[in-house]
């Protein structure tokens, strides 16, 4: 299904980026995939790393730590468990996952046009995630607060690039720990009607996710269909904490979506070579997602990864180089003979702000993870200095990108107006297309035509300010909050939450933990 957002004209030379930023944009929930994979492995490659994956799991194992249901699990299984390390018989892991996986699966919005599908030949952007920072050009570099946290969610749902809310977009740390879940969740619900993510950091929170959207959904609902999705981080190498796990069966027994990413800095948390790498995240992700089909079988679940490489000089983390894209290349291959959807980085860099070089490692990043077959692209917008910020002028030229990735992956026209013969009969050699009837009945959207670029002469960006993209890029997400309309929600329903969230926030004390 597809919604259609508001249409507004402005004249005149100088209000060509408003009427940019006004065009009628179809909305849809998701990209279809309509061009090939780049396959950077050759079968005799993926086969190697398989069987050396399944050695690391047979000799080596995995630890799942602090949890001894997790462990009697596997060796109901049949797995062999030697204190908290578990070893699987070769095979054992991808023969539980293939037969109760699913290879796509529905999540479920409160709109129902924005409900996507992840999986397939589709793709999924969503935001950056995590970040206890925030920039903007005034105010610099700062601490989030629940007030950026929902100027984000409000951009994010403005995005027509972006199809899911994501999760914790940014640590509103003004809040207490123990109780901040409950205003992020509610913030997705209120100020979106995308698709979000699910708290991880304890299994009650986890819970309270689920409970949440239950009184939006309806418990029938949410029982038998999926309505989050999660992030449980492998805490590599080759560890699954008691948080992730716990919070990892909430969401499985109650049929969410989980996505196993190991989390991978190469050189520091897996070997320093691309094969090695890759052996490492498929056996942790192998093992991972092996868990939640015996928690339930048939929970939806996501093949992740998050792959960046350290300096060996300093060893700070480094993107959009070379040998990450190597390792999205190679675990989008892997992903797809598991019959897995899978999931990868977006915007990636390592600069603070919003420059040349967050611009060239983002793009690096944006375009591997779209050709290597991402599902579900997290970390699409705003992301700075590993992570550690999402930047306001930041989001706003990723969006602009996710909107281009869109078009690279719809493929090319190749109807009878795309091969445009008519319009080369009527030109012929030695003239221009400039005024024929086909370039006149396609000018529209015949090209990309970017929110933030100014391709405009010198002269005109001069007399204009002379402004940078950031420049630019802060003024229109100032535009788009100042423009913001919420998307209707039920009386009764944001009643019901916000009962739920004052009761849950006046049962126990805050807690920085």
């Amino acid at each position: 299904m597809i919604e259609r957002v508001g249409r507004r004209k402005s004249g005149g030379r100088s209000a060509k980026r408003e009427e940019r930023l006004s065009l009628s944009e179809e909305i849809t929930p998701f990209i279809e995939r309509k061009i090939p994979y780049f396959e950077y492995f050759s079968e005799e490659s993926l086969c190697e790393i398989e069987s050396a994956a399944d050695t690391v799991l047979e000799e080596i194992g995995i630890e799942f730590r602090d949890d001894p249901e997790a462990l009697d699990i596997f060796s109901q299984a049949g797995a062999h468990v030697s204190g908290e390390r578990v070893r699987f018989d070769r095979g054992m892991c991808r023969s539980i996952i293939q037969e109760s996986a699913p290879s796509e699966f529905v999540q479920h919005a409160r709109n129902p046009s924005r409900s996507t599908t992840i999986g397939g030949a589709r793709t999924v952007l969503a935001p950056a995630y995590g970040s206890p920072f925030v920039r903007d050009l005034e105010k610099g570099r700062r601490y989030a607060t629940i007030e950026d946290f929902r100027n984000f969610v409000k951009l994010i749902y403005m995005s027509p690039g972006l199809h899911h809310s994501g999760g914790t977009v940014c640590e509103p740390v003004d809040l207490p720990v123990n109780k901040r879940h409950l205003d992020m969740v509610y913030s997705h619900i209120k100020y979106s009607d995308k698709p979000f993510m699910g708290s991880v950091t304890h299994p009650d929170r986890a819970q309270d996710t689920v409970d949440m959207a239950a009184l939006v959904f309806g418990e029938k609902f949410v029982e038998e269909n999926t309505v989050c999705t999660s992030l449980i981080n492998v805490n590599s190498p080759m560890t699954f904490d008691a948080t992730m796990l716990g919070a990892a069966k909430v969401y499985a027994r109650n049929n969410q979506a989980s996505i196993i990413s190991p989390f991978i800095l190469a050189g520091a948390m897996s070997p320093v070579t691309v094969a090695g790498t890759l052996v490492q995240v498929l056996a942790e992700v192998l093992a991972g997602i092996a868990f939640i089909q015996l928690v339930k079988p048939g929970a939806p679940v996501i093949f992740g990864t998050f792959a960046a490489a350290v300096s060996m000089q300093s060893g700070a983390p480094t993107f959009g180089t070379p040998e990450p894209s190597m390792v999205t290349y190679g675990a989008g291959a892997l992903a797809r003979r598991l019959g897995l959807p899978y999931r990868s980085g977006g915007g990636l860099c390592g600069s603070k702000i919003a420059d040349a070089q967050a611009a060239y490692e983002s793009a690096n990043t944006l375009q591997t993870s779209a050709l290597a077959g991402v599902n579900f692209m997290l970390h699409t917008a705003g992301w700075l200095e590993g992570g550690l910020t999402i930047g306001y002028e930041k989001f706003i030229m990723d969006a602009d990108q996710a909107n281009m990735l869109g078009v690279l992956l719809s493929g090319a026209d190749m109807t009878a107006n795309g091969l445009a013969l008519e319009a080369l009969r009527e030109v012929g050699p030695g003239s221009h297309f400039l005024g024929t009837s086909h370039t006149l009945s396609n000018f529209e959207t015949a090209f990309y035509r970017s929110i933030v670029a100014d391709n405009n002469s010198f002269e005109q960006w001069e007399a204009e300010g002379s402004l940078g993209t950031s420049d630019r890029a802060n003024s229109i997400y100032k535009k788009m909050l100042k423009e913001y309309e919420p998307p209707p929600l039920d009386e009764s329903i944001d009643e019901a939450l916000n009962e739920f969230i004052s009761k849950k926030k006046d049962a126990f004390p805050d807690m920085d933990y």
